[in-house]
């Protein structure tokens, strides 16, 4: 079997995590999945600093990036995703409960490649 990268889901509420996990499972996602409870630790896995400063191995396969987070959103997460040039190819999908116009907006404007709600 080829060596599959990682995918992050970076979200904060532990039973959208559980139905995030449970959906990909039910869809053969064998890739390892590194949970990040918010966009700070999301863009410090990333850029292998702090905690993630010794991690191993290429960029994730996938992001999937809740809206809503504390510390630093979605929006800024996915703007610096997209902003340097390490990571913006990474493919980024926004998992959201949000239906507000503005953040799909402003989601696909910084390069989002889906929009889920």
């Amino acid at each position: 079997m080829a060596d599959l990268r990682q995918i992050v889901l970076a979200e904060d509420n532990a039973n959208d995590v559980e139905l995030t996990l449970n959906a990909l499972r039910e869809n053969h996602i064998v890739n390892e999945i590194v949970v990040v409870r918010d966009g700070a630790e999301a863009l410090d896995y990333l850029h292998k600093r702090n905690r993630f400063a010794g991690r191993a191995g290429a960029n994730p396969a996938l992001v999937l990036l809740d809206l809503k987070m504390p510390k630093v959103d979605g929006i800024e997460v996915l703007r610096q995703i997209k902003a340097d040039s390490s990571l913006k190819s990474i493919p980024v999908v926004m998992l959201t409960s949000s239906r507000e116009e503005q953040d799909l907006v402003r989601s696909y404007e910084l390069g989002v490649n889906a929009y889920v709600v």
